[in-house]
């Protein structure tokens, strides 16, 4: 048996983070660019390989599903390693296990892991042999398979279950022919087996991070909408996340109910750290596609299994966290004004999450149904920051009667007019709804900050200039012109609840402004000087008609 499985676990953690013990920031982040551009470059080599065949959306699920496929091999091979070694063994190596040895000690192994995957089925085992296997397709969907069902059973079943359903190893995109898709099969593993990401002792752990956001740029940008859905830029991520964790170094549970490929949640790691998240990052999504990269992406950040909990569904019909609430921040940017039940589903009214304002968000504009259910599910110390469609602030009807609830309740603490062109698939300048239930005045901030960007080729971007003076002015709470306006309740109320910040802050003129006394002296002048030139020209032409009657 294996010395060090039977020592206490009750401290270890399979995804640990390893401190950076480099000297200087500025050479550790060089270090970093120069290793991320690298990357970049390994990424687009892998495309232009499988260029014809797989393409955008589909491409970016196959990189992702073997990156992950890496990283756990990497992870539970390193971890085994270590820990063996420091129990004595310095020879050690779990990848040249037979299987049947490591076996032996799957159920520890789920135990302490959350999976379980035999030395012949790791990643770096199966690229050696691609080459040669003329069944690597039906390998790949073997391993697959078994990962799986490594967790059944356990607490971290499902964290796994469906990670790899998007990895079909049979389609036809891959190629005619199983000869031709397993060509492409190993191309694609050797690719991501040449990619520089770091070794678990290295400090450059979150390059199997780095490569998901890259992708998810690339393609997002290139799958309009449809990629707009799973991935909120990283700018406006910590935006949001800085916003709900104003004062505070830690926060118990964070919380996105539209959570897409889950970015929002993991900026909280980045921001505050997560060692700071002492209780775990939660989301819902009701895609599929959404829901099993943003688990995929929880693993490829370093989470630890049981420091997650992604649930599948419509979290407006049916949350799954119910059990979990309340939530210390929320961040979110829900679907903009999709379809949801709404009225047509009589339960809705007496759901404790919309109940309070007496009315239903409508059916076909969900987006203050997510609001509601964001507040409800908000400690009474807690944040919540979600990206609005302009629409919802000044459209009439039940819209209008929950923004009413809102104000009156004293929850909007803030409304941010964010820049145009920011999100991938959209050009409208989306806003952000600032939500807090125990505010200490009952002041409404509204912020333009329309032109807190810089352009980027066909896009808009934040900068980290650009979201510290946001955050400066939503803290600093006074009125600048142009920029910042705080309003009561009652200003809000006179206003007919609209929450628009256009309503409250005054642009700039920017128009040239024009002295009339100087323009009328000025065109006396013109005038003046016309009437001096037609005489003159009438003279001349006076003259020209009498010398040609002299010369008849």
């Amino acid at each position: 048996p294996w010395m060090f499985l039977h020592k206490s676990r009750t401290t270890l953690s399979p995804w640990r983070m390893i401190k950076d013990t480099t000297n200087g920031g500025k050479t550790m982040d060089n270090k970093k660019e120069v290793e991320r551009a690298e990357l970049h470059r390994a990424i687009w080599q892998i495309a232009n390989d499988l260029r014809g065949s797989v393409d955008g959306w589909d491409f970016k699920q196959y990189v992702l599903g073997t990156l992950f496929y890496r990283y756990i091999s990497e992870k539970l091979t390193d971890y085994l390693n270590a820990e063996e070694r420091e129990a004595g063994d310095t020879e050690f190596d779990y990848a040249a296990l037979p299987d049947d040895e490591a076996m032996a000690e799957k159920d520890n192994i789920v135990q302490i892991l959350g999976f379980f995957i035999p030395p012949s089925e790791l990643f770096q085992n199966v690229l050696a042999r691609a080459e040669t296997n003329e069944s690597l397709n039906e390998t790949l969907e073997q391993v697959f398979r078994h990962i799986e069902s490594s967790a059944t059973g356990t607490p971290s079943q499902d964290d796994l279950t469906g990670l790899f359903d998007e990895f079909d190893v049979n389609s036809s995109k891959l190629g005619a022919t199983v000869k031709e898709r397993n060509a492409k099969l190993t191309k694609l593993l050797s690719g991501v087996g040449a990619m520089r990401l770091g070794h678990y002792q290295d400090n450059t752990i979150d390059a199997f991070g780095d490569a998901y956001e890259y992708l998810m740029r690339m393609y997002a940008s290139n799958a309009g909408k449809s990629g707009g859905e799973y991935y909120t830029p990283q700018e406006v991520s910590e935006l949001l996340t800085r916003l709900t964790v104003i004062g505070k170094t830690q926060v118990n549970k964070v919380y996105d109910p539209a959570c897409g490929s889950g970015s929002l949640l993991l900026k909280f790691a980045k921001v505050i750290g997560r060692e700071n998240v002492r209780n775990g990052f939660y989301g819902q999504d009701e895609n599929i596609t959404a829901y099993n990269l943003c688990r995929i992406n929880m693993f490829l950040h370093d989470i630890n299994f049981d420091d997650f909990d992604i649930a599948h569904g419509d979290t407006l019909i049916n949350p799954h966290h119910w059990d979990d609430e309340p939530f210390e921040a929320i961040v979110s940017n829900p679907p903009y004004s999709k379809k949801w039940a709404g009225k047509d589903n009589p339960l809705l009214i007496n759901d404790p999450r919309y109940a309070p304002a007496g009315v239903l968000a409508p059916t076909s504009k969900s987006d203050f149904a997510f609001i509601l259910h964001s507040l409800a599910w908000l400690a009474a110390s807690g944040t919540a920051a979600i990206v609005c469609f302009p629409g919802i602030m000044y459209r009439s009807g039940a819209e209008k009667k929950i923004r009413q609830y809102l104000v009156d309740s004293n929850y909007v603490d803030a409304v941010i007019q964010l820049p145009e062109n920011l999100f991938f698939g959209t050009t409208i300048a989306t806003c952000i709804m600032v939500l807090k239930k125990s505010k200490a005045d009952t002041q409404t901030v509204f912020i333009d900050a329309s032109k807190e960007c810089v352009k980027v080729t066909n896009s808009n971007k934040l900068t980290p200039e650009n979201i510290e003076n946001i955050l400066k002015l939503y803290t600093d709470r006074v009125d600048v012109p142009h920029t910042v306006h705080v309003v009561t309740g009652a200003d809000i109320a006179a206003e007919d609840y609209n929450l628009s910040v256009s309503t409250y802050v005054e642009p700039e003129d920017t128009r040239e402004i024009i002295d009339i006394t100087q323009l009328n002296a000025e065109l006396r002048e013109i005038v003046a000087r016309e009437a001096v030139l037609r005489t003159e020209i009438d003279r001349i032409v006076a003259e020209i008609e009498g010398e040609e009657g002299i010369a008849l």
